[in-house]
């Protein structure tokens, strides 16, 4: 799908100066409208979209280009990587809506300068304290997938708001007022529809319908939205306003906070639907109760350098992390194509059986994080892979508590579906400070239900959870502990519990060397994420691709299933057969993930990349071009 930004507010001023734009009104009417006076301050040129820039005064890369212009405004304001970040991400959420906003959450992992050291906030939806481990059972059977995620029930309680408030206190240098300006005025005065937008509209168009609220701000004048058009969202213009002056906390206590639980405990459904929305339990205190949590990263030494990542609740750092240190001991720069994918793809399997035995939400799980991310377990795990025969899926796990040479031990996990339609954002300063954020309202559209008058979609986060336990208890002969800690025996981490997190496969990562930044990126794509990022940090710092090459490339992703997802480029490839040939299956997937990140070259300059092609490209952006 083409994503072409035929006009874009945050550059509009010049492009519409004296013409009329047709823009639908809230209520889905066309009305003419000019360009708003706020506009005046703005850039004089439309925000360029390219894959690739490099530059001075720092950085930011993104899926969309209002949003990239968006940081770049507040780097070039004095804000610092934080405020840009937060600024760039409350762009995504007018813009990229189905993917990600302030009803959802996110991981933020951020690098400070000055001190060389990395940080992170868990801003991971929670579900509700009322919620057990039957939570989408119905007669002891798992409720139909599609039926929880276009519900009450699947909704967590939001953490964006709260992460993008918290990362300001601590390490922000503005306000959120200030941060949110852009935001706040590209939802008032519109954003250009493009092919993208409307056709992930159109494939949510049915739910949509099912919920006024929905229908009257996607579907203007009852009408899937045409490209070209510019789409207002003056609802979440005043919820941002809302909250730049009352603070993120008016989404967890007050008016607003009250809407969202009415919205959850009684869906607006329109008379006459025909599908069964079921309520969900959210209450007010558990928008009260909501926490941020601040947390040490994962870390680990891959070839000189220090990879670090977001712990669990998510399990991308994890899983990047033994996936690389199982690739330690092969020289995959040496490697011929069909070697270094073989053994990419083996790692990746392999990280995939430990990740769904082992990582739940720590809070409520006994997480052996520590084993994960060693070299030891990784040693052992290891030597599993042999470079003639491919492994057969789904693989059991090992134990990182007592690692044993080749041991694996009890069924495997299945892996969970994550939405694919997750947004990530990199941003760099003058300071040398960066950060790799990704946010999400999980499936494409969410929940599909919008508070009324309030212009943002809720998540669908909780259907991340295990709908039912994998199987039997796992059992690694008598060794250790196989209960949660509330004492209660369990065979899947990640079943849902009273206010717990969900298990993600968001994966933002930094990279440093002797304490300084070589490279940060992230992507989307729902369980895809930590193979997309796995698979690019190798073909960069192994495989020595530029970093946009580097994202460009075509993917494969093994999730411990019984076939490889490959893109096009490797299934019309001559490899796919040399890899058949040694026991791999392959089905084909037309585009994994949509990665962005940032490099500081030698010469102390930024480099943004993108994207290429996947979802219309990326928009990489530096605040002084060089």
């Amino acid at each position: 799908m083409t994503r072409v930004r035929r006009l874009t507010v945050l550059g509009a001023a010049a492009a519409l100066a004296g013409s009329l734009v047709a823009v639908p009104a809230a209520a889905g009417s066309t009305a003419p409208v000019r360009p708003a006076a706020a506009d005046r301050d703005r850039a004089t040129t439309t925000p360029e979209k390219t894959p690739v820039a490099v530059g001075h005064g720092g950085a930011v890369s993104s899926v969309d280009p209002d949003a990239s212009a968006a940081g770049i405004s507040v780097l070039r304001k004095g804000g610092n990587a934080v405020d840009a970040a937060v600024a760039t991400a409350a762009a995504l959420g007018v813009t990229e809506p189905y993917s990600a906003g302030i009803g959802g959450g996110g991981y933020f992992v951020s690098y400070d300068a000055r001190t060389r050291t990395v940080r992170t906030l868990d801003g991971r939806e929670t579900a509700p304290r009322s919620a057990g481990k039957d939570l989408f059972l119905e007669h002891a059977t798992p409720i139909p997938f599609d039926d929880a995620v276009t519900s009450g029930l699947s909704v967590g309680t939001p953490g964006t708001a709260a992460t993008w408030d918290t990362a300001l206190r601590k390490w922000g240098s503005r306000s959120l007022r200030q941060v949110l300006r852009p935001a706040q005025r590209l939802a008032a005065d519109g954003f250009t529809v493009d092919q993208t937008f409307r056709q992930q509209t159109a494939d949510n168009e049915a739910r949509y319908r099912d919920f006024p609220a929905t229908a009257r701000l996607y579907l203007p004048g009852d009408k899937l939205p045409v490209v070209g058009s510019t789409m207002r969202n003056p609802d979440l213009a005043r919820t941002y306003r809302e909250l730049a002056a009352k603070g993120a906390g008016a989404l967890y206590d007050g008016a607003l906070a009250r809407e969202i639980v009415r919205t959850v405990r009684k869906p607006p459904v329109r008379a006459g639907s025909p599908r069964t929305i079921r309520p969900g339990d959210l209450t007010t205190g558990d928008l009260r109760a909501y926490r941020v949590l601040s947390q040490a990263p994962t870390r680990t030494g891959y070839r000189g350098l220090d990879v670090y990542g977001m712990a669990p609740s998510s399990s991308g750092g994890t899983s990047v992390a033994e996936a690389l240190n199982i690739l330690e001991r092969s020289d995959l720069s040496r490697l011929s194509e069909k070697q270094y994918l073989h053994r990419y793809i083996e790692a990746a399997r392999i990280t995939f059986a430990d990740r769904g035995r082992w990582v739940g939400d720590p809070a409520q799980e006994d997480v052996p994080t520590k084993g994960l991310t060693s070299q030891r377990f990784a040693d052992a795990r290891a030597c599993l892979i042999r470079d003639d025969k491919a492994l057969t899926s789904p693989l059991a796990p090992g134990d990182p508590r007592h690692p044993e040479r080749c041991g694996t031990g009890g069924r495997a996990a299945p892996t969970t579906y994550e939405g694919e339609n997750t947004t990530h954002l990199t941003v760099a300063d003058k300071w040398g400070n960066v950060v790799a954020y990704t946010l999400t309202i999980e499936q494409t559209g969410g929940s599909g239900i919008v508070v009324p008058h309030r212009g943002f979609l809720l998540n669908n986060e909780l259907t991340d959870f295990s709908f039912a336990p994998a199987g039997a208890s796992v059992r690694f002969a008598s060794k250790g502990s196989e209960r949660s800690k509330d004492g209660t025996k369990r065979s899947d981490p990640n079943l849902p519990g009273p206010g717990k997190r969900p298990r993600s496969s968001m994966s933002p990562t930094i990279v440093l060397r002797h304490g300084r930044p070589v490279v940060a990126l992230g992507s989307p794509g729902g369980a895809t994420i930590i193979t997309t990022v796995l698979q690019t940090l190798v073909n960069h710092l192994d495989r020595g691709m530029p970093l946009v090459d580097a994202i460009a490339a075509p993917r494969a992703s093994q999730r411990n299933a019984a076939r490889t997802e490959l893109e096009p480029g490797l299934w019309n490839s001559p490899v796919r057969g040399q890899l058949e040939a040694i026991g791999h299956a392959f089905k084909e997937n037309p585009e994994i993930g949509a990665a962005t990140g940032v490099q500081r070259l030698p010469d102390g300059r930024w480099l943004a990349a993108a994207e290429k092609v996947r979802r219309g490209g990326g928009a990489a952006r530096v605040v002084h071009r060089s």
